[in-house]
């Protein structure tokens, strides 16, 4: 099937099929016959190449899982997702600070709330609403935005680099590309179309929710292992909080020096310890509410919050910021979507999660009605005597296991915005096997291992540490409930009225939250907007640079008659070369240099490009496009006509952003030859110039380029970012070559400076 593209250069591309089918390389598809056109004008059949290594991956078509597996996936997400969200009622109730005692309206009010916003917050809007727009089961802010990008076509100047948005029309007919067929598209959908200011605004917004998630990654362990440790200062006089710190930060250590053993073996070691947790919760709940105040689950009717506010006013408002922390870590339920399923993420809350919290609020709320003066200490204080020592290991452990959620969801973001090219190519290792989303970033890890002792040793234990985790919070969800609203009327097609309610009714509940935080922000509600611009400032220099650089490719390359004139001018040696660069379209000018400066070209020239599409996978069949390159030339009337530069082809490598990018070994560059030769416009004598080529030797030629801002032509930040930030991040990154995995062997790198006006 020919697949035409956009390109300003004529280029039509073909999908080559390949399959693992066999060790003898070359394979006729199932339906194929010599009446299949190639591109060029050549014959023959198009056929399927052998594939290994990462290439022999699965046919990922969307897994189905039995009843069984789903309970073991459940199982597994107690360890990984619900930590956080579990821990909560360790440090809610003491991080509320009233001007008077608490009385049973005050607390029944109290309880209403986290109630409310238990059941609106995390059982509607992200069990029964957000899970629903996973991206073929990959969950998180950048599977929002790779929906989009897969209905909306974005344009270059829409904040990320135009090699990012280009689009082809094969990718309509990839597998995980969503597919919804519009009998009239709305006006948003054209209004966004249209809107290069939309588009942008939609990315960085994407952007600042993910920065946001990394705060939160480096907030969570430091108060769930604080509020854990600290209850042990109830039972010793001696023990000072300076002793508590110490504790936290030995535990913290440990559980990121832990992370490396992958999620499965952590999911499996954290979920018997979140079991005994929530059972323990639940029961001691149960126990609570029937010794101190069996009505207290009247508390579900929603006039006490009515009672509560009419009573505490102001003071009553500003308590919302320690409530908002009944919710933390809901947002991991869509985040780590990707590690687990839909299905079992769902019954792990319903099941388990959700009636865990309602007991162990209730509880805490039956006590304190009963010893209010307790409210600091709520949760140990509400333990009976005898288990006080079982229950401290239990939440001490619970608390390491509620770190785990954050810091698992915020390695998935960053492997997205890694294949989206929104973030430095830092290490992504897989974990698993046989779960793709589990992965590791040992750099991430580190980071957020630094944060995390800082903070904790920064703020002490104190209230501070609660207001920072509360802003980090609310701002996530609220980038949550925008970004859905438009997938709502974008994607789904919601009625306006239906998706009106969403947006507003959510942007009312968690609006008010955010007033009450935002009061907070001397009082340590900075550390999270600390945390996010800083890697705002690392993903917003390193696309910006992309983009630069990807613009002067553009403005520079090579040009059709340009190329047959090196091609003929150059002495040409035997064997191929491949060029890898990041143009879909077009020549990059580093082979102009390169060029220049050796005099001579191998016979055989392909321009690779690695492509990540904002789709969660692309199939092995539907890994490569190739096509020769074709050039202007001067006919006898003097018009132009398109002719194929003899030797010259494109060579496009698709990946979804959840995919491995490995081509180590000769069977890759074996895969592309033979896909070559099954589109030879020459027939059987260029098939077989190839084929010689390929046997006289290979070598790979990356371009190492250094952008330079142009003196006068940008402003002084520009030249800043350009010069400066981004040059930081391309030297202490890793490079093209170690991400993409290429052989080194063969490798040659070409440096290039490119001067950015």
């Amino acid at each position: 099937m020919e697949r035409p593209g956009d390109s300003s250069n004529g280029t039509d591309f073909v999908a080559v099929r390949v399959t693992s089918a066999g060790s003898d390389g070359i394979r006729s598809l199932p339906g194929s016959d010599a009446s299949d056109r190639n591109i060029g004008g050549g014959v023959g059949p198009r056929r399927a190449l052998s594939f290994s290594q990462a290439y022999k991956m699965r046919h990922r078509t969307p897994q189905v899982f039995t009843a069984w597996q789903t309970v073991v996936l459940s199982f597994q997400s107690l360890g990984i997702v619900y930590g956080d969200l579990g821990t909560s009622p360790l440090y809610v109730f003491s991080s509320i600070s009233l001007p008077a005692p608490p009385d049973e309206a005050d607390l029944l009010g109290i309880l209403s709330l986290i109630l409310w916003t238990l059941t609106l917050m995390s059982l509607v809007k992200y069990v029964l609403i957000v899970l629903r727009a996973d991206d073929h089961g990959e969950g998180g802010t950048f599977a929002l935005y790779s929906l989009l990008r897969q209905h909306v076509s974005f344009k270059a100047g829409a904040g990320m680099p135009a090699a990012q948005v280009t689009r082809l029309a094969s990718d309509l007919d990839l597998k995980f590309h969503s597919k919804i067929m519009r009998k009239k598209g709305s006006w948003i959908h054209g209004f966004l179309e249209r809107s290069v200011a939309a588009q942008a605004c939609i990315t960085y917004t994407v952007l600042l929710g993910t920065c946001m998630v990394m705060g939160d990654g480096a907030l969570t362990p430091a108060i769930s292992v604080l509020s854990a440790v600290q209850g042990i200062q109830s039972r010793s006089p001696q023990i000072e909080q300076k002793h508590v710190v110490m504790m936290s930060v030995v535990i913290l250590l440990l559980l990121f020096l832990f992370q490396q053993m992958g999620t499965s073996r952590v999911s499996f070691s954290f979920s018997p310890i979140m079991i005994a947790w929530f059972v323990s919760l639940s029961m001691i709940g149960l126990y609570n509410i029937v010794q101190h105040y069996p009505p207290v689950l009247k508390a579900v009717s929603p006039h006490y919050i009515y009672y509560y506010f009419a009573k505490n006013g102001a003071a009553g408002w500003e308590q919302l910021g320690a409530v908002i922390l009944c919710i933390t870590g809901a947002e991991a339920m869509f985040a780590d979507l990707g590690h687990f399923n839909k299905a079992s993420i769902q019954m792990a809350f319903s099941v388990l999660v959700y009636p865990s919290l309602i007991l162990g609020y209730s509880g805490q709320t039956a006590y304190l009605i009963k010893n209010p003066g307790d409210m600091g200490t709520a949760f140990y204080s509400s333990v009976p005597g005898p288990l006080f020592w079982p229950m401290f290991v239990v939440a001490t452990l619970a608390a390491i296991v509620a770190s785990q959620s954050l810091i698992s969801a915020s390695f998935s973001i960053i492997r997205q915005s890694i294949a989206l090219g929104c973030f430095p190519r830092a290490t992504v290792r897989h974990t698993s096997d046989e779960y793709e989303g589990q992965v590791y970033c040992p750099e991430i890890n580190y980071l957020l291992m630094v944060l995390c002792i800082l903070i904790t040793v920064g703020f002490q234990g104190g209230p501070q540490i609660g207001q920072a985790f509360g802003v980090a919070v609310i701002w996530v969800m609220l980038i949550t409930t925008a970004l859905m609203t438009v997938v709502m009327v974008v994607i789904w097609e919601v009625h306006a009225v239906w998706a009106g309610a969403f947006f507003f009714g959510y942007l009312a509940i968690e609006g008010m939250y955010m007033s009450s935080l935002m009061n907070k922000v001397s009082q340590g509600g900075w550390v999270p907007f600390a945390i996010s611009a800083f890697f705002l400032a690392v993903t917003l220099s390193w696309t910006y640079g992309r983009k630069k650089k990807g613009e002067y490719e553009a403005k520079h390359m090579v040009g059709g008659e340009e190329l047959s004139a090196l091609v003929g001018s150059c002495a040409r040696v035997p064997g191929v070369c491949f060029f890898f660069t990041d143009l879909i379209n077009g020549v990059p000018p580093i082979v102009r240099h390169y060029a220049e400066h050796t005099g001579c070209l191998r016979d055989l020239l392909l321009f690779v490009t690695v492509r990540t599409l904002p789709v969660r996978s692309v199939l092995p069949e539907e890994r490569f496009l190739v096509a020769p390159v074709m050039a202007a030339a001067a006919a006898a009337d003097d018009d132009e006509m398109m002719t194929m530069t003899v030797g010259v082809y494109r060579s496009v490598v698709q990946y979804g952003y959840m995919d491995k990018q490995d081509m180590e070994g000769d069977e890759f560059l074996d895969s592309v030859v033979a896909a070559l030769k099954e589109v030879a416009g020459g027939g059987e004598e260029e098939a077989e110039m190839m084929g010689l080529a390929w046997r006289s030797g290979v070598s790979i030629v990356i371009g190492r380029t250094i952008l330079t801002a142009s003196e006068g032509q940008l402003g002084w930040f520009k030249r800043f970012v350009l010069d400066h930030l981004y040059r930081f991040l391309q030297k202490n990154f890793r490079s093209t070559c170690a991400a993409l995995k290429i052989d080194h062997a063969k490798t040659l790198q070409v440096g290039m400076r490119y001067k950015i006006d």
